[in-house]
């Protein structure tokens, strides 16, 4: 016996409205992930040129920024603390290894971790970067205002913890009454 489309797809598409051609959702201007977006785009913005001008990417200067406050961390730790995927994450380590700014090993105990470092190249390399760096975090915080940068830190951890206590199954919010 055939089934019908709505029997077989069970989640209803999204329809809009006839009279206004809209979707029932907050307009696309006012979606929160698409404000982050933008506003990150709009700081990244300020510091690609130097990073560029420096031969690497935002992603390679995430990770050496993230391995200059540690001696070593596992490889799968580092995934989650910057924010890469674990194929995306391999490929540039081989990157940076091979431009020895990064140094890759297996402890004795487990061959199967991996840890990684910064070198001294990598740190000098930060080091060349890190006056351009503050001074465009200079100019964000004149041009935004001390008070104002410190309220979005404070408001964006604020978020991010209230968010991270939300439970989330299959990627969609769990009601807490179990529904």
């Amino acid at each position: 016996m055939a089934r019908s489309k709505a029997e077989a797809d069970p989640v209803p598409a999204a329809t809009a409205d006839s009279a206004t051609g809209r979707l029932p959702m907050r307009e696309f201007s006012r979606s929160l992930p698409m404000a982050l977006l933008r506003a990150r785009e709009a700081v990244m913005r300020q510091f690609r040129p130097s990073l560029r001008d420096a031969g690497l990417t935002e992603q390679q200067w995430r990770i050496l920024r993230a391995l200059a406050s540690l001696d070593q961390i596992e490889i799968s730790e580092l995934a989650r603390e910057t924010f890469l995927l674990g194929p995306s994450l391999s490929r540039i380590l081989r990157d940076l290894e091979a431009r020895r700014l990064i140094r890759r090993r297996s402890p004795q105990s487990d061959l199967r971790r991996g840890l990684v470092s910064v070198t001294p190249a990598g740190l000098a390399l930060l080091n060349a970067v890190a006056p351009v760096s503050e001074a465009i975090y200079a100019e964000i915080t004149r041009r935004f205002g001390p008070k104002n940068l410190e309220t979005l830190h404070a408001m964006l951890n604020a978020l991010e913890t209230e968010l991270l206590e939300i439970p989330v199954e299959h990627g969609r919010q769990v009601d807490d009454a179990g529904d």
